[in-house]
């Protein structure tokens, strides 16, 4: 087995050894809204949940070259959010919001996405999306050597008709992607269950 010690390497070849073995790894996107009303939107894979109980979510957005990227500033500036689960569907759209935009220019507008106005906060989330997450900020905080970590508790979920069943979600209509290495993204494959010990 090949041994590495972190500290001796690079952050981008860290980068390579965590984004190839942590996966498949769920993607939010994200949008938000600056003081000035435009609405921010971007894909994030270093994102989870965090309780149910509140039921609250993780994200970790990355700073380029110490920056804080517009996602991170207008959560922190305005308290609240929507993350949207990534889907077979919506990927592709998904895909170009990762361009790197000015903050007075709205990548969900970029993409041709159709926005929805929320029911608990100011920020409108996007119809092409079969899971919504209406999130206010819980906690944010710089860790490491700038990441903007952020915990979003969720005030409403919206689950499309089609995919909801008595409480539950349905995986296969759902049709998640996740986030694999490089440029790769994987779908949901073969489905197994193990029954876990009392």
């Amino acid at each position: 087995m090949h041994s590495i010690d972190p500290s001796v390497q690079t952050e981008r070849e860290n980068y390579k050894l965590l984004t190839g073995s942590i996966i498949p790894r769920p993607i939010a996107f994200v949008t938000s809204m600056s003081k000035a009303g435009v609405v921010n939107g971007a894909p994030f894979s270093y994102f989870n949940i965090v309780s149910a109980n509140p039921p609250m979510i993780s994200l970790s957005v990355q700073r380029t070259n110490g920056q804080q990227k517009d996602t991170a500033r207008n959560i922190i500036d305005m308290k609240e959010f929507v993350v949207h689960i990534v889907d077979e569907k919506n990927v592709t759209k998904v895909n170009e919001t990762a361009a790197s935009l000015p903050p007075d220019q709205s990548e969900v507008e970029m993409a041709n996405f159709s926005t929805i106005p929320s029911t608990k906060v100011s920020v409108p989330g996007v119809e092409e999306a079969k899971v919504r997450l209406e999130c206010v900020l819980e906690h944010a905080l710089e860790i490491g050597n700038g990441t903007d970590f952020i915990i979003g508790r969720i005030v409403q979920f919206h689950i499309e008709e089609a995919i909801y069943n008595q409480g539950r979600i349905d995986a296969k209509g759902l049709a998640a992607v996740s986030r694999l290495a490089g440029n790769d993204y994987a779908k949901i494959g073969e489905v197994f269950t193990i029954k876990r010990p009392r």
